[in-house]
């Protein structure tokens, strides 16, 4: 690689140079990847479908967890702690699935052939995670509190320090453990052959729901339980120390040539998909004490729309830079909008894997539900109609998504905004939304059946 002359007031023009080994026409047919011309059906359905059936099953853990974790003391005596859930479980959509569509790109092209290569994109990309993470935990954080201020009408310190040491805990450890796992899958798949772009994220979405909630329940019930004094002496220090990490690991960042980038376009991205990420936490705040049932497929809903669409982002984004420079679309088969009938029966090379992920929804989502029935005890009391309408309702999510994901995609690249590290935030939050507010409507049909009476 060329030795590159830093340029921090001219970011666009120095990422240009920096990836313009990324942008060629060449690109991955120079360096041993896979096209997407080349991938047959079958190539991609096996590299896809087993990773999509372990990231499920990790949601249908968080499911069952965060079933169980509602009944918890901290949850219950403070709901404000639903609303961190959807932002926090969002980190994986934020950063770690953003972290696996760069990486796969990066692996594709060759870039993490070589053992020096792979330490400085791995040193980078982990500080970058952990300055984001903080970020993100500290600002779900605030939402959460401004929203317990609203509903009880006073201000609660303790509530306060609370909530904002178990969001700041459990995203930095969450995001570096996940961190760690995501470069792992990238690496081990180049060297196995096997397209990063259809494993990387869902292997790594498959631990972050279980981690993330577990991290975020540990680390709330510990503090809760402590007397209030000792809760000052241990809760304050937390939040001092990881936000003053954060200039650490932004330094860390700047240096490295591979995330320097990311620090002037990767926050508006992730900012904004924490407020959509804390209005579906909103919803669930409001719906989870009315049903209770909802608890267990919420994980689930949003987890397996996620991965599907992070993995079709990830294609597409690696797709445009195998063919064409930033900024310019390839000519002929692409468009930069399109109907949705064209999305998933044209004739664009992406329309086969869409079809792929959408055939994949339904008896996904029926292994989950069976899955559920058989591990929870209890599992929960919902009529034959559930069964009808959650599929549907998850179908329409994964629908939708897939959808926007193209059109998005498209727009970013044609305005020279790289998608490997502004699309997934977007897309898992909005999906994190749409599963959770068609799930609460679900529900609502549910409770307005008169054949149905909630234990």
């Amino acid at each position: 690689m060329e030795t590159k002359e830093t340029n921090a007031d001219n970011p666009p023009q120095k990422y240009e140079t920096e990836m313009k080994h990324l942008l060629t026409d060449e690109g991955i047919e120079e360096n041993g990847g896979v096209s997407e011309n080349t991938e047959s059906l079958r190539s991609i359905f096996s590299q896809v479908f087993f990773p999509f059936l372990i990231a499920g099953l990790g949601t249908v853990a968080a499911g069952l967890i965060l079933d169980i974790i509602q009944y918890w003391s901290v949850f219950k005596n403070l709901p404000e702690m639903f609303i961190l859930v959807p932002s926090l479980l969002g980190l994986k959509g934020n950063l770690e699935m953003t972290l696996a569509s760069r990486l796969s790109t990066q692996a594709n092209l060759g870039n993490l052939d070589q053992t020096k290569e792979q330490y400085q994109i791995a040193k980078g990309n982990l500080a970058l995670v952990q300055c984001q993470a903080t970020v993100v935990g500290f600002l779900a954080s605030l939402f959460a509190i401004l929203v317990d201020y609203i509903e009880e009408g006073t201000f609660s310190i303790n509530h306060a320090f609370l909530i904002c040491a178990s969001s700041l805990l459990t995203a930095s450890i969450a995001s570096f453990l996940l961190g760690c796992v995501t470069i792992g899958v990238v690496i081990i798949s180049r060297k196995c052959q096997i397209n990063p772009d259809n494993v990387a994220a869902p292997v790594a979405a498959s631990l972050g729901d279980v981690v993330t909630l577990s991290l975020l329940s540990v680390c709330s019930q510990f503090l809760y339980s402590l007397d209030d004094i000792i809760k000052q002496w241990i809760q304050i220090p937390i939040i001092i120390i990881l936000i003053s990490l954060v200039p650490l690991w932004w330094l860390i960042a700047y240096k490295n040539e591979y995330t320097r980038i990311i620090l002037y376009t990767g926050w508006i991205p992730v900012i904004t998909a924490v407020v959509i990420a804390s209005a579906g936490g909103y919803i669930l705040d409001t719906t989870v004490s009315q049903y209770k049932e909802i608890a267990v497929f919420q994980p689930v809903i949003n987890g397996v729309g996620g991965n599907l669409v992070a993995v079709q982002a990830s294609r597409i984004s690696t797709s445009l830079h195998q063919r064409t420079k930033l900024g310019i679309l390839p000519t002929g088969d692409i468009k930069r909008c399109i109907d949705p009938f064209s999305a998933f029966f044209g004739k664009n090379p992406h329309v086969r894997t869409a079809n792929l992920l959408l055939f994949m929804v339904i008896p996904g989502q029926y292994f989950f539900l069976m899955i559920i029935h058989v591990l929870k005890y209890d599992s929960p009391d919902v009529p034959p109609l559930f069964y009808v309408l959650y599929p549907v309702a998850a179908l329409i999510q994964v629908a939708i998504l897939l959808y926007s994901a193209y059109c998005m995609i498209l727009w970013m690249w044609k305005w020279s905004i790289d998608p490997d590290n502004s699309s997934i935030p977007y897309l898992t939050a909005l999906g994190d939304l749409l599963g959770t507010a068609l799930l609460a409507i679900v529900f609502y049909v549910l409770y307005s059946s008169k054949n149905y009476t909630p234990a």
